[in-house]
């Protein structure tokens, strides 16, 4: 039986910039809404305008400082912050940006609506491409993360359910949301990062496993680069399923980044679309209610191709793998690198 899929979308998602040569950008969001929509995958879901995140919803994880200081801070008067900085970690991977607060209310608010209508039972999916900026602290910015939605999301899901499990498939290790959880036994928490070499965050090692109540919760799979679809897949799936088993969660929270991709501009797996969605899939069989969300990501051609190839996995829908004409058709040029298949 096909499930029912809810999606969220800000149309402004997309406009934020971090900055003339900055790995991340937003601007891949709006890239991927329109491959969703000229695929006409919107005509198997429902899409939303998300509800905007405020400080007090940010607060239900983040210090009243911390977000004061995002409400606060601009490029015009980051002067008179210059000590805040790097008490809050902001700087060359965090930046002050135009906006900065709103784009960090859009992200965070769509996964907390998300979760809000998978406990009302309002859907049995719930996608927030923007989301999964699993690396945020409680008290400072990290790895271009600024507000954590997806623990917000994961306290929201709590109200409702007894135990959720969240599964990282990002290039880095979700230590932000592993740090959140560390001590409670009512969220597992599941990553499959690269470790070593001084790879960022440097965490991450299979002897994190959790303390006092939260002591064998948390589930680290350290990876060296180069790791392929088979090899990835071959981990991956019994892992999940073995989790599954003995911790049978009541709901799901997918992180998607896409820097586990390979040719990703920061990662060193070699995964492809194919292989991601293997995963996405995966989870989607698992027939529990999901939230996804997106992550890392920063060869915007193939973040975008690989989360619209995942929400046609997610709705049940083939695709074809020619790309649709979109007013984003210059990102996947020349023509023999999108009629390629994925």
């Amino acid at each position: 039986m096909s499930k029912k899929v809810s999606y969220f979308y800000n149309p402004d998602v997309g406009n934020f910039h971090y900055g003339t040569g900055h790995p991340m950008k937003p601007h891949r969001l709006s890239v991927i809404h329109s491959l969703v929509l000229n695929y006409g995958l919107n005509n198997k879901m429902q899409i939303y305008r998300p509800y905007k995140a405020s400080a007090h919803d940010m607060c239900r994880f983040h210090s009243d400082e911390y977000i004061d200081f995002l409400q606060r801070v601009t490029p015009q008067n980051i002067q008179a912050f210059t000590k805040h900085l790097s008490h809050y970690n902001v700087g060359d991977d965090c930046p002050v940006f135009h906006g900065l607060f709103d784009f960090c209310s859009m992200y965070t608010g769509a996964s907390l609506e998300g979760a809000v209508k998978l406990n009302n039972n309002h859907c049995d999916i719930a996608i927030n491409w923007s989301g999964g900026l699993h690396h945020a602290k409680k008290f400072e910015a990290s790895g271009f993360c600024y507000v954590n939605d997806i623990v917000i999301a994961i306290l929201e899901l709590l109200k409702y359910h007894a135990r959720v499990l969240y599964i990282d498939i990002d290039v880095h290790h979700g230590d932000g949301v592993q740090e959140a959880f560390y001590l409670t036994d009512r969220v597992m928490t599941v990553s499959f990062h690269k470790y070593g070499n001084f790879f960022f965050p440097g965490t991450g090692d299979m002897y994190e496993i959790g303390a006092e109540s939260g002591r064998y919760y948390s589930v680290n799979v350290p990876l060296k680069e180069g790791i392929d679809d088979g090899s990835y897949f071959q981990v991956f799936k019994p892992v999940i399923s073995s989790v599954m088993e003995f911790y049978q969660p009541t709901a799901i929270v997918l992180q998607c980044g896409a820097d586990s991709l390979a040719g990703d501009r920061l990662g060193c797996f070699s995964l492809s679309t194919k292989g991601h969605g293997e995963c996405v899939k995966f989870v989607k069989d698992l027939n529990v209610p999901t939230l996804v969300v997106g992550g890392g990501g920063y060869t915007l051609r193939n973040v975008a191709r690989c989360w619209t190839y995942e929400t046609s996995l997610l709705v049940d829908e083939q695709i074809s793998n020619e790309l649709p004409y979109t007013e984003y058709l210059e990102f996947f040029a020349p023509i023999s690198l999108y009629i390629r298949k994925w």
